[in-house]
């Protein structure tokens, strides 16, 4: 083999300028309504995908500040697409086609082919999508969780630490897939039922929980130790580098599945009916507020996320919060996602955040001068 074979080549966008403007590729999943799920797909099918219009809000929010944009569809044509158009950076919020650590593969591509992108990198993003994993890592640092057992068959002993009711749901999965009031048992019966339904319908062991029946919050965190540096808005963040969103409490009581923040109440509309009650900034007690916020920022660097995450909490039946799982890629449809909710609560514009996601990247993978004050 010729030594020209082994040149590293150097990567789509290998030369940014620094500071923009910039070509800005947009890393997704869309839902796509005319498209038919394969035979036993699970009824919440794409769930976790994002609509168009959601694409092209953030398209719009980075082109206020002069980049030029473009979607690519995170599939099968993903490496081709980045090589014909050559982005000098990826604002990612691909969540994968198909594995157990499919959120990890549009930044293992990008690594690979060295192309700067936002967010957390490959590590962070394929366990965060394993629950009983972030679990597990979680309970090793000493973080507070519900009891737990991943389950690969109907009729696997339970463990006995475990009493009903019990919660059963699917561990690799997102916004709320696999979870309605049939997660919830209350008997034997009922668990083996469920239990045979998540590994049967999503193809995948089932984590059984112990059913958190409190109040549920949800936790959300931005920047590192260098942020201001990079920042367009440095008074936001804290001396040491974070923003702290303003909590977020779901109360879902009055959904279309009361007590069950699943798919089908996740899926209706902020403010319709049907839909949880989005109470921003919550209501809750300054002890409590700051344990939270302190909680979910171990749980962001116990397994390495990176400028942005949502961490969740539900409290047990004597009131103390358990953690329930971290999202390192937050959605971000406006007036939808959860951190869009904390954001516009405390004045922040869509623009403005997902300006700020890309330029703590950019800054990250040096395509930013810093600035000198800080």
């Amino acid at each position: 083999m010729s030594a020209k074979a082994h040149e590293i080549k150097e990567p789509p966008g290998h030369k940014p300028i620094k500071g923009g403007p910039w070509k800005v590729a947009v890393l997704a999943n869309i839902k796509e309504h005319d498209k038919q799920p394969p035979p036993g797909a699970p009824p919440d099918y794409m769930a976790d995908y994002d609509y168009i219009e959601t694409i092209q809000g953030i398209q719009a929010a980075i082109e206020t500040d002069g980049h030029k944009t473009v979607f690519i569809q995170a599939d099968g044509n993903l490496p081709y697409a980045l090589q014909d158009y050559k982005p000098d950076i990826c604002f990612n919020i691909a969540e994968g086609l198909e594995g157990d650590g499919r959120e990890a593969h549009a930044p293992a591509l990008l690594e690979m082919l060295r192309i700067p992108y936002t967010a957390s990198r490959v590590l962070t993003n394929a366990i965060a999508l394993d629950k009983t994993l972030t679990k597990r890592i979680w309970n090793e640092r000493g973080l507070p969780i519900a009891s737990y057992q991943e389950m690969i068959s109907a009729d696997e002993p339970l463990d006995e630490n475990l009493h009903y009711p019990l919660f059963i749901k699917p561990p690799r999965e997102g916004t709320g897939m696999g979870v309605d009031p049939k997660a919830v048992a209350h008997n034997e019966a009922e668990l083996r039922e469920r239990v045979d339904y998540v590994i049967c319908m999503y193809k995948q062991p089932a984590l059984v929980e112990a059913f958190l029946p409190g109040r549920e919050f949800t936790v959300g965190q931005m920047g590192r130790p260098d942020a201001r540096k990079f920042s367009r808005h440095p008074e936001w963040y804290d001396p040491d580098g974070y923003h702290r969103f303003p909590i977020l409490e779901l109360d879902s009581r009055p959904s279309v599945t009361p007590g069950i923040y699943g798919h089908a109440a996740k899926a209706q509309s902020v403010g319709t009916n049907g839909a949880p009650l989005y109470l921003c900034p919550a209501k809750i007690e300054p002890g409590l507020e700051a344990w939270l916020r302190e909680t979910a920022m171990r749980a962001h660097h116990a397994i390495y996320t990176i400028d942005i995450s949502r961490v969740d909490f539900r409290m047990d039946s004597n009131d103390q919060p358990c953690l329930l799982e971290i999202n390192p890629l937050p959605g971000l449809t406006p007036g939808y996602s959860d951190i869009c909710i904390m954001s516009a609560a405390e004045g922040i514009s869509y623009e403005d955040l997902i300006l700020e996601i890309l330029y703590l990247a950019a800054g990250r993978w040096g395509l930013l001068e810093h600035r000198q004050n800080d």
